[in-house]
């Protein structure tokens, strides 16, 4: 009884690491993902400072 108990011990603390292991990889996967937008989100901010606004006015 006490084979199986320490078994059984280790298998539940064996997926209960493995959910950890996903939950961190993906977030870290996330965060890389938000931080490669970044430099894209920048310069198309910089060409819309940068490009002048047309005006539509034909009176």
């Amino acid at each position: 009884m006490n084979k199986r108990l320490k078994l059984l011990s280790v298998v539940v603390l064996s997926l209960a690491l493995t959910a950890c292991l996903g939950a961190v990889v993906g977030t870290a996967v996330d965060v890389t993902l938000e931080v490669a937008k970044v430099p894209f989100k920048v310069a198309g901010a910089i060409v819309d400072v940068a490009t002048p606004e047309e005006d539509d006015d034909e009176d």
